[in-house]
């Protein structure tokens, strides 16, 4: 029996920056009466809440039992009893100066390339701290724009090939940094060594659990994907292509228990 059930977050237990609806919001409630839960992903900690927490309607007992890894688990967050609040419990962030390297080579790659798109909503590269991402079509395109925003995002790359071409070209400008395939239209840069299967190891030093201990949900558990790493490692994965099947997933784990 697994203790614990980790999940991606955009295109895994909601639609790309969106949030998460009300039938899978009812299961997860239902996995937290047996599992600790843990939500990892690219975003930062304002778009789990956005996405995730805002949906959830559970007592903090529960919420004790949910794990929260931003920025590709560079962030660790969980639920304080005491503060009533979600509580920083590490951040491995960038130096001012690592920044200013890791932006230029994101800017020099997508106009190299051409893929810098002429329409965008909101600002396209976004300082997470202990990540920056570049975003296609800019951060608030499914704010402004709602589904229609979700369904040009899907549409720019759906074979992942602009996007690989991008971290293929982008990573030698920056060796010392971890580039790699963020979202539907995104390319993510952490320090050297951080990618979800890192942040899977820190949750087991959290936890006391291990590996086998763990079942993680994801959309991009094929190679190439930022769910990938996870597999690597040994982690029992379930690879999903987009919140309905994580929600049935979910509906079969709580029948066995």
């Amino acid at each position: 029996m697994k203790k614990v059930v980790a999940f991606d977050l955009d295109g895994t237990l909601a639609p790309s920056k969106s949030p998460m609806p009300d039938k899978m919001a009812e299961q997860l409630e239902c996995l937290l009466d047996n599992f600790d839960v843990c939500v990892i992903s690219g975003g930062k900690f304002e778009q789990f809440e956005k996405q995730l927490l805002a949906s959830l309607r559970v007592g903090e007992q529960k919420l004790q039992k949910l794990h929260i890894m931003p920025t590709c688990g560079t962030r660790y967050y969980n639920y304080n009893l005491k503060d009533k609040k979600w509580q920083l419990n590490y951040a491995e962030d960038f130096k001012p100066e690592e920044k200013k390297k890791i932006i230029a080579a994101l800017n020099k790659g997508f106009d190299e390339l051409g893929y810098r798109e002429k329409e965008v909503y909101g600002e396209c590269i976004e300082d997470r701290e202990s990540q920056i991402t570049f975003s296609v079509l800019g951060q608030d395109i499914v704010d402004e724009l709602g589904q229609k925003g979700v369904e040009l995002k899907e549409a720019w790359d759906p074979d992942d090939k602009k996007k690989q071409q991008l971290r293929d070209y982008i990573a030698p400008l920056i060796p010392e940094f971890e580039v790699r395939v963020g979202g539907v239209t995104s390319i993510d840069v952490t320090k050297q060594g951080i990618d979800k299967a890192y942040g899977m190891k820190k949750l087991i030093e959290i936890l006391g659990v291990s590996k086998e201990d763990i079942l993680f949900i994801g959309d991009r558990i094929r190679e190439g994907g930022n769910d990938y790493p996870v597999k690597l490692m040994g982690i029992d994965c379930i690879q999903i292509s987009n919140w309905q099947e994580t929600a049935a997933a979910i509906q079969a784990i709580n029948h066995l228990v």
